[in-house]
């Protein structure tokens, strides 16, 4: 209007699961609650999986987008989420629980959540984790074969013969 108080709000809206998978978006509105409500329809959209290594990501990663440079390093366990800001929030959101991060470029918000987001887009499941996974699988797969064989029947053992009869000769019956 002729005093410029057309007010919109804008939600940056990161959800997850702490278990691997997070996704990020944007809704605009008039008001806060539809802005809130968009953006989570947007951001379930965008979700994404990504593989983790014992509470941690399998590689370092260097990401651009627009300005924003995100390098994402693998920690120790017992190092935390080292990182600042949205970046942090995006991986405490996707269950990562040790990681070294840094923001380099810009301080947008926006910019660096996403930059986070493609980051993990581009984490690969590595061989050491394939050879974990796969030897799961097998345990599980041998337990879940013992549960669903059927208990195998006792033997039995042999039935005893009778002792044979001895032909009766001739002499025997006279």
């Amino acid at each position: 209007v002729k005093g410029g108080r057309r007010l919109r709000f804008r939600a940056t809206v990161c959800i997850g699961n702490r278990k691997g998978k997070v996704g990020i978006g944007l809704g605009k509105s008039n008001e806060v609650k539809e802005a809130i409500q968009k953006g989570i329809a947007k951001a379930k959209k965008n979700m994404i999986s990504i593989p983790l290594d014992q509470g941690t990501v399998p590689h370092d990663v260097k990401v651009k987008f627009k300005s924003s440079k995100i390098l994402l390093i693998p920690a120790a366990e017992g190092t935390g989420v080292i990182a600042g800001g949205a970046v942090r929030k995006v991986l405490e959101l996707a269950g990562i629980k040790n990681i070294l991060s840094k923001s380099l470029g810009s301080d947008n918000r926006v910019n660096n959540a996403k930059a986070t987001v493609e980051a993990l887009r581009h984490m690969r499941v590595t061989p050491k984790m394939e050879m974990a996974d796969r030897k799961k699988k097998t345990v599980v797969e041998k337990k879940e074969d013992k549960k669903d064989a059927k208990p195998k029947a006792a033997k039995k053992a042999p039935a005893k013969k009778a002792p044979a009869k001895m032909k009766e000769s001739k002499k025997d019956n006279e």
